[in-house]
């Protein structure tokens, strides 16, 4: 088998935040083909890019070899995580949920899909309301809840910090979370034979009651790793922006606004996440760090990881879209323009307004909020800082007519090069 290294792969990739038994776990996976699982709620209609660590970690198993499951928490998911969170959830909707289930499920299947050509370790998605319905409070408590103390589970880090907020504090539904994930891992064990849980360091503390509860019911012995969260150095989570989160849904966050999210990570980040989130060796990745500033090359290693994710999340096509866009808006290249790009653009790329008439330049640059006033407007124009699809401006009278709209239905207005609105004319 050609396992030896992936665990000491993980290290130097900085995948890696806790891990039990790390030697045991080494020889497991250097002898056999073994079974893992990373859990996923679906709290909302999408997984977000915070959720593309585990899903690539789970990859890199699936290219070992090994086999990944993905638990769908369709019953954890009317409970709620309390993991440092600093106030308790809303409980959503049962039709909700499994509406949500279906749409990640397919997300995930698409994402850890193999050739057809070996279907033997393709991913296997399963639903944790399907043991859940089924069991007796009554069996759960006697059954599972004896196994675990009181005195435990309150010093929890996460609970610990939730019982200090004298204005949140925790209700028994999310405390009780921790023993429903402990049970979805025994019984992943049971019937999959799973023997490694995967997830954020948050999660540190229900990995650990699930394997707790495997070797007081199975007196087996099983592992649990987690993975690093990622901050930002404006102690923000990964994923988070001034505009919100960027989902991995192509309808809820633009292919061109992922593409520009990594464009515009923080250089100090490019090549640590280049190890956390593509395939590309990591003394390749070393050698491009010692080099980086070199002839550009930490610009060129940016873009690199801004196409790469781009086309494993959304695809060639919607790769090349995102480029035409930016070459639009960044470079003035608007020869290759398509509709659809437009219309992408439109949804969540820059500012757009809907017009069926707008008198002249200066009435749109104060619609679109590019000047404060018809005044402003008309210096703007005279300073020879504005331009319409990418064509200068210098007429400060300017009336819009029909050469101004592309596919006879969009205008590109720009102030500058980092200010921009979209005209769609109804």
């Amino acid at each position: 088998m050609n396992d030896v290294n992936l665990i000491d792969e993980l290290r130097q990739r900085n995948l890696i935040s806790h891990i039990t038994n790390e030697n045991i776990l080494k020889k497991n996976i250097e002898n056999n083909f073994i079974s893992l699982y990373c859990g996923f709620d679906p709290t909302e209609e999408s997984l977000h890019i915070g959720h593309l660590l585990p899903l690539i970690t789970l990859k890199r198993f699936q290219m070992k070899g090994h086999t990944p499951i993905v638990l769908i928490g369709g019953a954890t998911s009317l409970i709620g995580d309390p993991s440092f969170k600093e106030k308790e959830r809303l409980l959503n909707y049962d039709n909700n949920i499994d509406i949500w289930s279906i749409k990640i499920s397919k997300q995930i299947s698409s994402f850890l899909d193999v050739s057809s050509l070996n279907k033997m370790n393709n991913v296997i998605i399963l639903n944790n309301k399907n043991w859940f319905k089924k069991i007796n409070i009554l069996s759960f408590l006697r059954d599972v809840g004896k196994h675990f103390s009181i005195n435990t589970m309150i010093n929890r880090e996460a609970v610990k910090q939730r019982i200090k907020r004298l204005d949140q504090g925790i209700s028994f539904t999310e405390f009780s979370y921790n023993l429903l994930q402990a049970y979805d891992f025994f019984i992943l064990n049971k019937e999959k034979q799973v023997s490694l849980q995967i997830g954020g360091s948050d999660q540190w503390g229900n990995i650990s009651a699930g394997m707790h509860l495997i070797n007081k019911l199975s007196k087996k012995q099983v592992h649990g790793l987690t993975l690093p969260l990622l901050i930002q150095s404006n102690g923000v989570k990964f994923g988070k922006t001034e505009s919100g989160t960027i989902w991995l849904d192509s309808q809820k966050t633009s292919p061109y606004k992922f593409y520009q999210f990594w464009k515009n990570i923080e250089d100090s980040n490019v090549y640590n996440f280049l190890k956390l989130f593509t395939f590309l060796d990591c003394h390749e990745i070393n050698q491009r760090e010692i080099n980086k500033y070199k002839n550009n090359q930490i610009i060129n290693d940016k873009s690199y990881l801004s196409k790469y994710m781009t086309r494993l999340v959304h695809g060639e096509e919607n790769l090349l879209a995102a480029e035409r866009i930016t070459n639009i808006l960044f470079l003035k290249n608007i020869d290759e323009i398509k509709k659809s790009d437009l219309q992408q653009l439109k949804k969540d790329g820059i500012p757009s307004i809907e017009a069926c008439q707008i008198k002249d330049l200066q009435e749109a640059l104060v619609l679109c909020s590019l000047a404060q006033s018809r005044t402003q407007a008309k210096n703007m124009i005279i300073s020879n800082s504005i331009s319409i699809n990418t064509n200068k401006i210098i007429n400060k009278n300017h009336v819009f007519n029909d050469n101004d709209k592309l596919f006879n239905q969009f205008t590109l207005i720009s102030r500058g090069k980092k200010h921009h609105c979209l005209i769609d004319w109804k």
